[in-house]
C-alpha cells in the first residue's frame, strides 16, 4: 500500500511528460506542415526544375564514371581533373598554383576556369564517389539552381505571380545558351549567384532612395557587404559570368536612370557610395588572388581566344538550337561548336519577347505599378536596352551572316583590346539576353494574369508556345573507355609515391587530355607533366593552351601517332634521362590501351632499359 502510494505521483508525472512531449512533437509537425503548405507552390516549381535538369543530364546517369558528354569530352576531362584537385583542399593539399599538372612548373588555378568554390564545396562527394559523379551532379544542379534563383528573385523582388515567375525563370535556367554551355562548361552554367547579386544591387538602390533627403544607412551598408561577399564567391565560381553580369547591370542602371530621372537624382550619390563600399570590401579579399591570376607564377594577363572566331552569326539568333527538341543539327554550322549555341533563341521566341516588351511599354490600368510592386516601365526599358546592347556585342568585331564574314564592323570592335574584355568571348555576351528576356516574359505573364479580357489567356498561351520551341533535348552522352587496371586497381602506388610525378605515355595534351583521367581517378594524389590548361607559353609569355613538349615526349607522341621503331641513339637516351629529371618523374608508364602500345614499349626500352610489368602496364622507375 505504501509502495503504491509512493509510485502513483511518479506515474502521473511520467504521463504528463509524455503528453507534453507528444504535444511538442505535434506542434513541430504542425509547423512543418504549415510551412510546406505555405510554400507548396515554390516547392512544386523547384521540383519541376529539378526534374527538367534530370531530363537534360540523364544520359550521364546512372554510371557517370562510365559515361561522358559526347559533344565535348575533352573539356569534361579537364573539369573532372579540376574537381579532383579542388577536393584536395580537405586534405590541406591545395594552392592557387598547383603542381599536380604541368610538372614541374605547375598551373595557375586562377588563370584557368577551375570552379574552385564548387570543387571545395562538393569535395566530400568527389572523395567519396569520384569526380565524374560530382561533374554529372553539377551539370544538372547548375541548371536547376539558376532557374530556382531567378524564380525567387521574380516572386520576391518583382512580386510577380508564381506562373509568370516560373516561365521566365525556366528560360533563364534552361534556355538554349545554358543547355549548350552545359557541355562541360561548368563555370558558365553556375549562374545561381547572379540573381542574388541582382537582388543586392536592387536592395542597395532602394536603401539609397529610402526617403526625401535621406537614405537607410544600415540597409545600404548591409547590402554593400552582402554584395561584396556574393561577388567574392562568384569570382571563385566563374569570373566570366560575373563580368557579363556586371556589364549587363551597368547598361541596365544607365538605362533605368535615364527612364526615371527623379530616382536618378535622389538615389545616385548613395547608390554610388554603396557600390564603392562593396568594391572596396571585395578587393580586400580579392586583391591578392587577382594579382596572382594576372601577374603571379604561371599567370597570364591576356585572353587567348580570337574574338573574330568566337563571334555570333547574325542568322543564329532566329534559328533554333540543335540541342532543342525542335532543333536541327544542320544549324550547328552557324557557331564554333556545340558548347556555344548561345544565340539560338529562334524566331517565335524573339517575336513573342519583342511583342511583350511593346505591350509592357504601353500605359494602362493593367500595368500593375502599384505600391506593392516595383515600377515596371523603367525596368522594361532597361531590359530592352541591355538585351539589344548585349546581343549586339555578341556579334563580334565584324558582322557574320550565314557563315559569311562581312566588312561591316560590329559594336564589339569598340571594346576589343581593352583589359579584361579581351578575355571574354563575344558570343557569350548573348547569354545575358536569357535573363533579360525571361524578365520581360515574367512581367508580361504577370500583367496578363492581372488583366481582364482576352489578354489573360492569350499572353500566357503565346509565351508558353514560344518557350516550347526552345524546350531542351537531353545532352548526348556516350560510353567512355575504361581506365586501365594499373590505375583503377591502385597499382600506380607501386610506381610512384603520393605527391610524386607519374609520366603517362603518351603525355596529355589539349587535344588528347585523356591521361589526365589517371590523376583524376587517383584523386590527384600524383602529378603528371604537360597536359590541358592555359599558361604563359605563347609568344612573349602570352596565354596559350598547354605547354612546350620536351624532346622525349615529342618523340613518344610521334610513335603513338604513327607507330614504327624510331632510331634511339645515346644522345636521345641522355635527353630522355634529362627530361625525366626535369619533370621530377618517379616513373614512366605505358598501358596496354595506349595507341601503338607495343611500339611505345620498345621505344621506352631503348630509352630507359628493361621495364617492369604491373597489371596492364609497363613501368620504368626513373
Amino acid at each position: 500500500m505504501t509502495s503504491a502510494a509512493r509510485t502513483a505521483p511518479d506515474a502521473d508525472r511520467d504521463r504528463a511528460v509524455d503528453r507534453t512531449g507528444s504535444a511538442a512533437a505535434g506542434s513541430r509537425l504542425a509547423r512543418w506542415r504549415s510551412l510546406l503548405l505555405r510554400h507548396r507552390a515554390d516547392l512544386t516549381v523547384g521540383l519541376i526544375f529539378l526534374l527538367l535538369a534530370g531530363w537534360v543530364s540523364h544520359e550521364l546517369w546512372p554510371d557517370p564514371s562510365g559515361r561522358v558528354l559526347a559533344l565535348n569530352p575533352a573539356d569534361q576531362t579537364l573539369y573532372e581533373w579540376f574537381l579532383a584537385v579542388d577536393a584536395r583542399a580537405l586534405h590541406g593539399d591545395f594552392g592557387l598554383l598547383t603542381d599536380k599538372l604541368n610538372a614541374p612548373d605547375g598551373v595557375n588555378l586562377m588563370t584557368n576556369t577551375t570552379v574552385i568554390a564548387l570543387g571545395v564545396l562538393l569535395a566530400p562527394v568527389t572523395l567519396l564517389f569520384g569526380a565524374p559523379v560530382t561533374f554529372a551532379l553539377l551539370v544538372g544542379v547548375n541548371l536547376a539552381g539558376t532557374a530556382v534563383a531567378w524564380y525567387l528573385l521574380f516572386t520576391r523582388t518583382l512580386r510577380v505571380r508564381g506562373l509568370a515567375a516560373a516561365l521566365g525563370a525556366g528560360l533563364c535556367g534552361f534556355g538554349p545558351g545554358m543547355v549548350s554551355q552545359s557541355n562541360s562548361h561548368l563555370h558558365m552554367t553556375a549562374q545561381w549567384l547572379v540573381p542574388v547579386i541582382v537582388w543586392l544591387v536592387v536592395r542597395l538602390s532602394r536603401a539609397a532612395d529610402s526617403g526625401p533627403g535621406s537614405l537607410d544607412r544600415r540597409r545600404l551598408v548591409s547590402s554593400a557587404v552582402g554584395l561584396a561577399v556574393a561577388v567574392t564567391v562568384q569570382i571563385f565560381v566563374g569570373e566570366e559570368v560575373l563580368f557579363l553580369a556586371a556589364v549587363t547591370l551597368l547598361v541596365m542602371t544607365v538605362a533605368y536612370g535615364l527612364a526615371d530621372r527623379d530616382l536618378l537624382r535622389r538615389a545616385l550619390p548613395g547608390f554610388v557610395g554603396g557600390l564603392l563600399l562593396a568594391a572596396g570590401l571585395a578587393l580586400v579579399v580579392l586583391g591578392w588572388p587577382l594579382w596572382f591570376q594576372f601577374a603571379g607564377p604561371q599567370g597570364v594577363a591576356d585572353g587567348m581566344f580570337s574574338p573574330h572566331y568566337f563571334s555570333a552569326d547574325l542568322r543564329s539568333w532566329w534559328t533554333l538550337s540543335p540541342l532543342s527538341v525542335l532543333g536541327d543539327d544542320s544549324s550547328a554550322r552557324l557557331t564554333t561548336g556545340p558548347a556555344e549555341y548561345n544565340t539560338f533563341l529562334g524566331l517565335p521566341l524573339l517575336l513573342v519577347t519583342a511583342g511583350c516588351a511593346l505591350w509592357l511599354s504601353r500605359r494602362g490600368r493593367s500595368v500593375g505599378d502599384g505600391q506593392d510592386r516595383p515600377p515596371r516601365r523603367p525596368l522594361v526599358a532597361a531590359c530592352v536596352v541591355a538585351a539589344l546592347v548585349m546581343g549586339a556585342l555578341s556579334l563580334g568585331p565584324r558582322l557574320v551572316l550565314d557563315g559569311e564574314r562581312s566588312a561591316l564592323p560590329g559594336p564589339y570592335a569598340l571594346l576589343a583590346g581593352l583589359p579584361v574584355v579581351d578575355g571574354a568571348l563575344p558570343t557569350r555576351f548573348a547569354l545575358a539576353v536569357l535573363p533579360l528576356a525571361g524578365t520581360l516574359l515574367a512581367l508580361a505573364v504577370d500583367r496578363a494574369l492581372r488583366s481582364p479580357g482576352r489578354a489573360r489567356r492569350l499572353v500566357p498561351a503565346a509565351i508558353g508556345a514560344a518557350l516550347l520551341t526552345v524546350f531542351p533535348a537531353p545532352l548526348p552522352a556516350t560510353d567512355r573507355p575504361a581506365l586501365p587496371e594499373f590505375i583503377s586497381g591502385g597499382h600506380w602506388r607501386e610506381c610512384v609515391r603520393p605527391g610524386g610525378v607519374l609520366v603517362p605515355v603518351p603525355a596529355a595534351t589539349p587535344k588528347d587530355p585523356w591521361p589526365m583521367r589517371w590523376a583524376t581517378a587517383a584523386d590527384a594524389r600524383f602529378a603528371i607533366p604537360e597536359g590541358f590548361f592555359i599558361g604563359p607559353y605563347g609568344a612573349g609569355g602570352s596565354a596559350a593552351m598547354g605547354t612546350f613538349k620536351r624532346p622525349t615526349s615529342e618523340l613518344l607522341a610521334d610513335v603513338a601517332q604513327h607507330g614504327g621503331k624510331p632510331v634511339v641513339d645515346e644522345r636521345r637516351r641522355q635527353q630522355a634521362r634529362a627530361d625525366a629529371d626535369h619533370w621530377g618523374a618517379s616513373c614512366v608508364a605505358v598501358t596496354d590501351d595506349a595507341p601503338h602500345a607495343e611500339s611505345l614499349r620498345r621505344t621506352l626500352v631503348q630509352l630507359y632499359g628493361p621495364g617492369t610489368r604491373i597489371a596492364d602496364a609497363w613501368i620504368w622507375r626513373v
